[in-house]
C-alpha cells in the first residue's frame, strides 16, 4: 500500500508561513525599521516527515528584543507590552557591554553624528555610550512585528489544516480506487 502524499496539507502551512513572513516584514517596514539584518533573515523553513509537519521561523536572534521589548532597570514604557516582557536590561544574564557594542555597529553603519553644544560632532563611541545608557535606563519598546500576524493568522490555522487534511484522504481515496 502506498503511502498518502499531504500535498494539501504542505500547501495549506506553506501559506501559513509565508503570510506570517509577509507580514513581519511590512510590521517593520512600517514601524520604521530598516530593511537592514532582521528584515533580511526573516524566514521560515517547512520540514514534511510522514508523521510530522514542523513549521521553523529563522530570524536574528535580537529579534526576540524587538518583538517583545526589553524592560529597562529603572523604568519602562508601561502603555505597551515591554511593561510585560520576561526581558530586562540589569538582569547580570547578558554579556558586559554587548549593547554598546551592537549600537557602535548601527552607528558605523548608518554614519550619523550628533553634535554638542559647541557645535563639534559626538564621537561614534560617546554616542554609542549614551544611546546604550538611555536604552539600558528606559528600555526598548515592544513593537510585536511578529506576534500580531503569527496570533492573527494561527486563528485560522485549525480550519485550513483540517481541510487540507481531508482533501489530502479524498485524493488517497481517488487515486487507490483507481
Amino acid at each position: 500500500m502506498e503511502k498518502m502524499k499531504n500535498k494539501e496539507l504542505e500547501k495549506v502551512l506553506n501559506a501559513f508561513a509565508t503570510q506570517v513572513v509577509k507580514r513581519a516584514k511590512m510590521n517593520l517596514v512600517d514601524d520604521k525599521k530598516s530593511r537592514g539584518e532582521l528584515y533580511d533573515t526573516l524566514s521560515y523553513n517547512l520540514t514534511v516527515e510522514p508523521s510530522i509537519f514542523l513549521v521553523d521561523f529563522m530570524m536574528q536572534p535580537y529579534a526576540m528584543f524587538v518583538d517583545k521589548g526589553v524592560r529597562g532597570k529603572t523604568s519602562v514604557y508601561p502603555e505597551t507590552a515591554s511593561a510585560m516582557s520576561s526581558f530586562q536590561y540589569g538582569s547580570g544574564t547578558g554579556p558586559k557591554g554587548g549593547l554598546t557594542k551592537g549600537i557602535l555597529k548601527w552607528l558605523n553603519k548608518k554614519r550619523f553624528q550628533w553634535r554638542d553644544k559647541q557645535g563639534r560632532f559626538l564621537s561614534y563611541d560617546t554616542m554609542s555610550f549614551l544611546i546604550a545608557r538611555s536604552i539600558y535606563n528606559k528600555g526598548l519598546k515592544a513593537n510585536l512585528f511578529f506576534t500580531k500576524p503569527y496570533e492573527e493568522l494561527i486563528k485560522g490555522l485549525a480550519q485550513d489544516v483540517e481541510d487540507g487534511f481531508f482533501l489530502d484522504v479524498e485524493n488517497a481515496i481517488i487515486l487507490g480506487s483507481k
